[in-house]
């Protein structure tokens, strides 16, 4: 195992929750309307393009490239300002001593995430020293649950995917962890994520060892 490559929301911070909360705010800005707690997986985990048009499709709206573009931006300023008070108690349980264990392991660690504002928001959990890269959602061809994240992720600390673990915690990050060839670790419930490899419960249950363990029955299979 040389490398990790860490989802963002719902992995290191529960940012997720602010995502949906700054979409059911631009859609009552702008229509009016109410969005359904269900809708909120199909926005998880993905980019904010792809989780405007999963939402206007829900509604059955459509908007010019205009308007669509400039409600993808004031969604981002909604969330930044929902961001605002993020510190790192903000961190999720266990996902401070899962990076040290990496570390003293000399695990390579990239985020892999979706969202735009990565950057700033390790900068607010005072995490941006713990990664060796971040990758560029914006320089990829296609959001998860493509693996042109993962594959750019493995890629900026010099690896391949094959050699590394990728921690998600949405459907359609584990179909983009497998598809890229690393190894997929789930945290969240079986039902939701059947397709990881390796699952876990919650962050707090992430362990070091029952990871490496994992990753050789899985590079010994490859």
């Amino acid at each position: 195992m040389k490398g990790v490559l860490f989802d963002l929301d719902g992995v290191i911070a529960d940012t997720s929750v602010y995502h949906f909360q700054a979409w059911r705010k631009l859609i009552k800005n702008h229509f009016n309307l109410e969005l359904p707690d269900e809708l909120e997986k199909q926005t998880k985990g993905v980019n904010r393009s792809d989780s405007l048009k999963a939402i206007l499709n829900f509604l059955a709206i459509s908007v010019s490239k205009e308007q669509f573009n400039e409600m993808t931006n004031e969604k981002n300023n909604i969330f930044r300002n929902l961001l605002a008070n993020l510190t790192p108690a903000n961190i999720l349980p266990g996902i401070n001593e899962l990076i040290s264990s990496f570390k003293k392991n000399n695990v390579r660690l990239c985020l892999a995430s979706a969202s735009l504002n990565g950057p700033f928001i390790l900068e607010k959990l005072q995490l941006t020293d713990a990664f060796d890269a971040i990758a560029d959602p914006s320089k990829v061809a296609a959001g998860k649950p493509a693996p042109d994240i993962f594959i750019a992720a493995a890629e900026a600390i010099n690896l391949k995917p094959q050699d590394c673990v990728g921690i998600e915690d949405s459907i359609a990050g584990i179909t983009a962890i497998n598809k890229s060839g690393a190894l997929s670790v789930g945290v969240g419930s079986k039902k939701d994520l059947k397709d990881a490899k390796v699952l876990f419960p919650k962050t707090a249950a992430l362990n070091y060892k029952q990871i490496e363990t994992a990753w050789k029955k899985f590079s010994l299979e490859k």
